[in-house]
C-alpha cells in the first residue's frame, strides 16, 4: 500500500488473504458441488461495493435506512451505556454513514479501527472518518473478518474498553453455526470487558423480503451478476454472462432470503481447461441472509459468550440492534 494513501491513518495492517488465489479455489470447489455455491464475501470487490451502496439507496431496501434511523433514535441511551474513551472496532466498514452515527453518539471515543476485505473501500472509509473526527485516532485492518483476528500490536489501548460494531445484518450471511463461530471471534477480540453492537434483520412478511432483494432498478441483480464479471475478469473464465439471471426469494422454512444465479440455458463455464456444466434452470447459490426473532438471536449470542445488555427495534419490528456484553 502506497504510504501516501494511508498518511492520514494512525496505522494500517494488511493481512488480506491472497484474494485471487482464494477466489479461484472457492470457485473451483463451489462449482463442483451438487448445488453450485460461491460465498457472498466475493461480492465485495471495488465494483461490488459501489453497487451495494446503490442498493442501500433503493426504496425497496429498508435495511439501511431503518438501521440508521434506529441508531439515531438510541443515541442518548448508547451514550449512557458505553464507557467513555472506548475503542471502536467496526467489522465490514461499507458506507461511513452508520459509523458516523455511532461515533457521534458515544462519549468521547478514543480510537476507531476499521476492518474490511476490500482494501480500496476500507482505506476510503477510514480516511473519511479521520478527516471528520480530529479527536479520534483512526486505523485500518485489511482482512477477512470471518477469520479470527487478534488485537493489533500497534493498538496500545489495553486499559480501555473495546466496543465492536457490526451493522447491516451482515451476520445473516452466515448460517447459524458460522454465525456462532464469528461471534466467538468477536468475543476473543473485545476481551472479557468488551461489548458488541450489532444490527440484525428480523423475520417478517415474505413479500417485504422479496421486494427488498429484487429492486426495480436492478441493482441487486447487478450485484449478484458481478460475481460472474469477477470470474471473467480475474480468473479468465469463459462465461456467457448474458445467459444467467438473478433470482432472490424468502425461504420461510429456513428463515432466510436466498440469492441465486440461474442458468437460462444449457451451457458450460470453462476455467483453466475445466468445464462446469449447467442445465437450463440450474443455479449457483450466492447468498443466504438469515433473519432472526429477538429470542432466536439472544440465544445465539448466549451460546457464543455474550449476554444481551439491551436490544432495540423500530416501530414496525423490521430491524433490531443489540448491545451485547462479553461474559
Amino acid at each position: 500500500m502506497d504510504d501516501e494513501n494511508i498518511k492520514d491513518l494512525d496505522y494500517f495492517v494488511d493481512i488480506q488473504p491472497k484474494t485471487q488465489i482464494e477466489f479461484y479455489e472457492a470457485v473451483l470447489e463451489g462449482l463442483s458441488l451438487p448445488q453450485k455455491t460461491i460465498s457472498p464475501k466475493f461480492f465485495y470487490d471495488e465494483r461490488g461495493s459501489k453497487i451495494f451502496d446503490k442498493i442501500c439507496d433503493t426504496p425497496e431496501y429498508y435495511l439501511t435506512r431503518t438501521e440508521i434511523a434506529l441508531l439515531n433514535d438510541i443515541q442518548k441511551e448508547l451514550y449512557s451505556l458505553v464507557e467513555p474513551g472506548s475503542v471502536v472496532v467496526e467489522y465490514g466498514c461499507g458506507s461511513s454513514i452508520k459509523i458516523k452515527a455511532l461515533l457521534s453518539a458515544l462519549p468521547e471515543p478514543s480510537h476507531y479501527i476499521a476492518i474490511d476485505i476490500s482494501k480500496s473501500h476500507l482505506i476510503s472509509t477510514a480516511k473519511e472518518i479521520a478527516s471528520n473526527y480530529n479527536n479520534i485516532s483512526v486505523a485500518a485492518i485489511c482482512a477477512d473478518f470471518m477469520e479470527p483476528i487478534d488485537w493489533p500490536e500497534r493498538a496500545s489501548f489495553e486499559s480501555l474498553k473495546r466496543l465492536a460494531f457490526f451493522p447491516g445484518s451482515t451476520i445473516g450471511n452466515l448460517n447459524p453455526s458460522e454465525a456462532s463461530q464469528f461471534l466467538k471471534y468477536v468475543r476473543h477480540l473485545v476481551g472479557d470487558e468488551g461489548t458488541f453492537l450489532i444490527g440484525v434483520d428480523m423475520k417478517k412478511d415474505a413479500e417485504i423480503f422479496n421486494r427488498a432483494y429484487n429492486d426495480e432498478e436492478g441493482h441487486t441483480a447487478d450485484f449478484n451478476l458481478n460475481l460472474l464479471h469477477r470470474m471473467k475478469k480475474e480468473l479468465d473464465a469463459d462465461i456467457n454472462i448474458s445467459k444467467f439471471s438473478h433470482k432472490a426469494f424468502y425461504n420461510e422454512k429456513l428463515g432466510r432470503v436466498e440469492m441465486h444465479l440461474i442458468s437460462d440455458a444449457k451451457q458450460d463455464i470453462k476455467l483453466n481447461n475445466l468445464e462446469f456444466s449447467f442445465e437450463k434452470g440450474e443455479s449457483i447459490h450466492t447468498e443466504c441472509s438469515y433473519k432472526y426473532s429477538v429470542i432466536e438471536f439472544s440465544e445465539l449470542a448466549k451460546k457464543s459468550g455474550f449476554s444481551v445488555l439491551k436490544n432495540w427495534s423500530d416501530k414496525r419490528n423490521f430491524f433490531s440492534i443489540y448491545l451485547l456484553k462479553a461474559f
